[in-house]
């Protein structure tokens, strides 16, 4: 029995989704929408790559194998490929593709904070505490 959170919503916790609504909003990727948001339409198509899913039967017949699920991988409802289709043809692809530049410019700020020897002002602090750390185990 599984007690956790399935791998695919572990992995969906690390997308920035606070950024996610603001920029529907700017887009207005969520208008005169009854059915699938654009963050349900970006997990299936993020499901669909993980999955390595070629078409849009493909995916609804593995979605809906694991109907059970749906919910715990941050799904609404079960998906319907006419649904999928439609909401593949009404949204705008800028409002994905700023998504990931965003992720992309967070995980970059990030690795960059984490670094000890990133720039050169601590390239020298990293190269001298180095030497000295040999010198000590001579």
């Amino acid at each position: 029995m599984n007690i956790g959170k399935t791998l695919f919503a572990q992995l969906m916790d690390f997308l920035p989704w606070k950024t996610f609504p603001r920029i529907v909003d700017r887009c207005e990727g969520d208008r005169y929408v009854k059915s699938m948001t654009c963050a349900d339409q970006f997990r299936v198509m993020a499901f669909a790559q993980l999955t390595y899913r070629e078409s849009l039967r493909d995916i609804e017949v593995c979605l809906s194998a694991q109907v059970a699920k749906l919910y715990h991988m941050g799904l609404r409802q079960e998906i319907k490929r006419s649904t999928l289709a439609d909401a593949n043809e009404a949204r705008d692809w800028r409002i994905h593709a700023e998504f990931a530049r965003r992720r992309r410019s967070a995980r970059s700020t990030r690795a960059v904070g984490r670094s000890n020897c990133s720039s050169s002002g601590s390239n020298s602090i990293c190269v001298s505490s180095g030497s000295s750390a040999r010198r000590r185990m001579r």
